[in-house]
């Protein structure tokens, strides 16, 4: 049984590795079989923009899950947050080599970003397991949200960032039923609202920066 104090040192490896290592998949890439379509530079600078976004995203839900996993009161909460971080991984994985092909980059505002999120995956899980598993499902169904406005936002031709983005959105909807049924409870208004709000910074600025 690990204690807290290595608790917290594996958490802050995640975190170096998030932020440091190059990430790997286990699955292969969803856009693996699929063509890479002539776009113009003007279109490949919008869609790394747009996976430079969602890199973030992905650091971001990264660092949430393990500060949650780090104040999670059952084993089963942590297991299910620890699942959710393993895919995030594979996320992060496929949109760091999906920006390289687009010549893009990834954000400078990364580690700002990680530990704002993880401060506040911290918080979420000292307030129970189910307030935790509700953060988590409510994190998820927003970035469901977000990910289909990039569906719309990218160049059609584009059919290789699309499949990534479209398993990403499947991934994640896996997460929020199964916090669902490991006891999530529905946020106040209020919460949902400043979620909203950090996602929106997140979002806007990530995409130039």
């Amino acid at each position: 049984m690990l204690n807290k104090l290595d608790s917290f040192i594996i958490e802050f490896d995640t975190g170096l590795r998030t932020l440091l290592a190059k990430p790997r998949s286990l699955r292969a890439h969803p856009d693996k079989s699929t063509p890479e379509a002539d776009l113009t530079n003007e279109e490949k600078k919008q869609a790394a923009a747009l996976m430079r976004v969602n890199h973030t995203g992905e650091v971001c839900a990264q660092a949430l899950y393990s500060g949650q996993a780090l104040t999670a009161h059952k084993v089963e909460t942590t297991a299910a947050l620890k699942q959710a971080a393993l895919e995030e991984t594979e996320h992060l994985a496929w949109c760091e080599t999906r920006i390289s092909e687009l010549g893009g980059r990834t954000s400078i505002l990364n580690p700002l970003f990680y530990v704002s999120a993880f401060t506040m995956g911290a918080i979420a899980g000292r307030l129970g397991d189910k307030w935790n598993l509700g953060f988590l499902a409510e994190t998820e169904k927003q970035v469901g949200v977000h990910l289909a406005s990039h569906l719309e936002k990218l160049p059609h031709a584009d059919q290789k960032t699309r499949k990534i983005i479209e398993q990403m959105q499947r991934d994640e909807a896996s997460h929020e039923h199964a916090a669902k049924l490991h006891g999530a409870a529905d946020l106040p208004a209020p919460i949902k609202i400043a979620m909203k709000t950090m996602s929106k910074l997140m979002t806007t600025s990530t995409y130039y920066i």
